[in-house]
């Protein structure tokens, strides 16, 4: 399988979200725009054979810190690197462009991107409750030296 990662556009994430259930249809040109207006942002998509099949979403939290916002993968093809070249190339673009850290939350109901951000180096900073445990959201961060020496030694 050969997938070609590449920026897009928010009409080409969408697509790809569309396709992602543990969204839900939530996510909307207007939500997007609203939350990557004035911002330095980088959107990105995985296609194989022409076909989009994940995208990843972040932008600037502050001027040492870049947020993985919003992600994923159409689920018959996970677990097949994926994710891993869009979370590679989003590390490294944002070295590249002098952000320190990266910093992306997930819930405490996604055990696999629990796993995923713990395995590729990422650690815990911060935790934000909810009303029930499964949707308090747990803040991982990861500098970017780090993911820049990663790249380095593959």
């Amino acid at each position: 399988m050969t997938i070609k990662i590449q920026t897009a556009t928010i009409n080409d994430i969408l697509t790809i979200d569309a396709q992602i259930p543990e969204f839900d249809g939530r996510n909307t040109p207007d939500k997007v725009e609203a939350r990557l207006h004035g911002k330095n942002a980088l959107i990105l998509s995985a296609s194989e054979g022409g076909q989009l099949v994940g995208f990843k979403v972040g932008y600037e939290l502050s001027k040492s810190t870049f947020y993985s916002w919003i992600g994923g993968v159409i689920p018959t093809l996970r677990q097949q690197g994926i994710a891993d070249q869009l979370r590679i190339y989003q590390e490294n673009w944002a070295y590249q462009q002098g952000y320190r850290f990266i910093q992306v939350k997930t819930m405490n109901r996604y055990p696999a991107m629990l796993q995923f951000l713990i395995s590729r180096g990422y650690q815990v900073v911060g935790y934000e409750n909810s009303d029930t445990l499964t949707e308090g959201k747990i803040v991982f961060q990861k500098a970017l030296s780090e993911a820049h020496n990663e790249l380095n030694q593959n």
